[in-house]
């Protein structure tokens, strides 16, 4: 048998599966930890993980899935890597993990960013970051530097949560050009690192680790990560990418107009586009995405909502006996507006969307007389949508063209009233498709290690679950008093 290995490192847990080459369909697949995974907040706005539990949580989901599939070892053929995107692990020349990994919710990094974006020039960090240095991993590490300043000068390399995890698995410390672009670290002007941003922050360059592509060798297992892992020695990483780039990489989301989305513990619209564009306020961000080459480019504006899948799991877990097949039932026995009730999902650290604010989560309209738990969850559903199309909009702003939305079949998705929701309020059909991060990281290493010849032979076998078209239902009335909501909390938090 010929298998691809793919690992999705999230912040809710890890995901591992193995991918049929030949048939292109899943033969095992788990994730670990089976409750969700812990987030360290030592601070408000801090948000951290220990390295370690990914590390053992991808040991634990690869065994299982293995086992599930029956596979040897020598039957994976390549291993791919997806995994949260502007993270921040910190190693010294041992590759010893020197302080908890600031993760990308974490918001102390902001005031970092914007002193940044103000020294150097809002021109010149749009023009070439695209961005505001904003809350991204090199903010990240200049809070290291002064809050930390003896841990910091034993920094050998800083890297993204996918970086280490390969790095554990071949011993070679290395990043992707796409990596560098999501921790405000490519300068797309030049198309090479931006060492302008790293000489503002005081960073050696020597921190950045090796540029290896994003499809192709980028190591290969030791004898000892093998052992670790049930794997064959030699075994090549032969693709990573952040998780937002290899959702819209596992749905065929490769070319100017597609676009993916996402709803997990945060959501996420990711637009492909061949232009150098960005919003002026960097409310949406552009990153290098997966195919992106200075020949050819393909650039990724996404818009992140920090507070959509943690909210709905927040939600159940006040409910307390309801199952999220419940719950969505219940959100279906509820009319389109809640009933008046209407939540703001802003619950997990500062919004880009919303210029980096953290007005928090927010419920108005409750009425203790008409009101129960049906009206709850279809508005916190309904509150994720509008965040998801309050965001599109400015995405629209940018030029992105919204008419066909591709998304897996999971998550967010799986709840007939989101899904109906986000195609009435945003005009766009949605096409859900069966797949998932680590399957879409199995064929990207596929690709990467020669097993498939194209990105078009890896997907060719990519099925299509559903499609939803725009409804009847009113839906923009609803959207119009959750932004005259949002607004309101907007000016009273200014």
């Amino acid at each position: 048998m010929k298998y691809l290995l793919g690992i999705d490192v999230g912040s809710s847990s890890v995901k591992a599966s193995l991918l049929d080459a030949e048939s292109g369909t899943c033969a095992g697949s788990a994730f670990y930890p089976k409750s969700e995974q812990k987030i360290d907040s030592p601070q408000p706005g801090f948000a951290e993980q220990d390295p370690q539990l990914w590390y053992s949580c991808a040991k634990d989901a690869i065994a299982d899935a293995m086992r599930e599939a029956g596979a040897q070892a020598e039957d994976v053929k390549a291993i791919g890597i997806a995994y949260q995107m502007h993270g921040l692990v910190c190693v010294d020349k041992d590759q010893n993990v020197l302080r908890p990994s600031i993760i990308w919710c974490d918001s102390r990094a902001v005031p970092y960013g914007e002193a940044a974006f103000e020294a150097i020039g809002q021109q010149k960090c749009l023009s070439h970051l695209m961005n505001s240095p904003g809350n991204f991993t090199a903010s990240k590490l200049a809070w290291v530097k002064e809050h930390e300043p003896e841990l910091f000068a034993k920094i050998d390399k800083i890297m993204l949560p996918g970086d280490w995890l390969a790095m554990k698995l071949t011993g070679e410390a290395c990043t992707t050009m796409s990596g560098l672009s999501e921790g405000m670290m490519w300068d797309f002007d030049a198309e090479a690192p931006a060492n302008f941003l790293l000489d503002y922050f005081g960073f050696d360059h020597s921190v950045l680790s090796k540029i290896v592509p994003t499809f192709g060798t980028q190591g290969l297992v030791t004898a000892s990560a093998a052992s670790e892992f049930g794997l064959a020695e030699g075994t090549p990483v032969s693709y990573r990418a952040g998780d937002q780039p290899n959702n819209a990489l596992s749905l065929n989301v490769l070319n100017p107009g597609d676009i993916a989305a996402t709803g997990g513990t945060s959501g996420v619209v990711y637009g492909v586009t061949d232009a150098k564009q960005f919003d002026p306020l960097s409310r949406v961000n552009t990153f290098a995405h997966v195919n992106h080459a200075a020949d050819s480019p393909r650039l990724g504006v996404l818009l992140c909502i920090n507070g959509t899948g943690i909210l709905n799991a927040w939600t159940k877990r006040l409910l307390g006996d309801l199952s999220y097949d419940e719950m969505n039932a219940l959100a279906e026995s509820a009319p389109i507006g809640s009933g008046g009730v209407t939540v703001l999902p802003f619950g997990n650290g500062a919004e880009r969307v919303l210029g980096n604010k953290n007005i928090g989560a927010q419920v108005a309209g409750l009425d203790f007389n008409r009101h129960d738990r049906s009206h709850l969850s279809r508005a916190v559903q309904e509150g994720i949508v509008f965040s998801f199309m309050y965001g599109m909009e400015v995405m629209q702003e940018t030029g992105i063209e919204i008419k066909k939305i591709h998304a897996g079949y999971a998550n967010m998705f799986l709840s007939k009233v989101f899904s109906e929701t986000l195609a009435g309020i945003s005009g766009a059909t949605i096409e859900l498709c069966d797949t998932d991060g680590s399957l879409g990281a199995a064929r990207g290493a596929g690709y990467g290690a020669g097993v498939y010849g194209s990105l078009e032979e890896a997907f060719q076998s990519l099925q299509k679950r559903m499609v939803i078209e725009p409804g009847e239902g009113e839906y923009q009335a609803a959207y119009d008093a959750w932004k005259k909501h949002l607004h309101q909390a907007m000016n009273l938090t200014a």
